[in-house]
């Protein structure tokens, strides 16, 4: 991928609603209603980060943190607009 930002992202499964938003230290939380069974939740955050930056699923990938919480993935993409989207969920700006 040659247009790719890297995010630090902060899974919180079992909760009550799937949204993209707000912080955990530097990264971005991301809620989802799958239990963490299976890589239900892993796959479920993927898809949530993917419709909250406006891209394709196929757009997401994770880089880290498959059997953790804390997870970095790829999103393929414009920086500019990725990082726009970002500070805008956030407040911070990419690495």
């Amino acid at each position: 991928m040659a247009d790719a930002t890297r995010v630090a992202i902060r899974v919180r499964p079992g909760s009550p609603r799937t949204e993209v938003g707000g912080t955990y230290g530097a990264a971005l939380v991301v809620r989802v209603t799958q239990r963490a069974v299976d890589g239900k939740a892993t796959e479920a955050a993927l898809k949530a980060v993917a419709s909250a930056f406006g891209v394709p699923n196929a757009a997401v990938a994770l880089v880290t943190g498959a059997t953790s919480r804390d997870k970095v993935v790829r999103i393929a993409g414009d920086p500019s607009l990725i990082g726009q989207r970002l500070e805008r969920l956030t407040g911070y700006r990419p690495l």
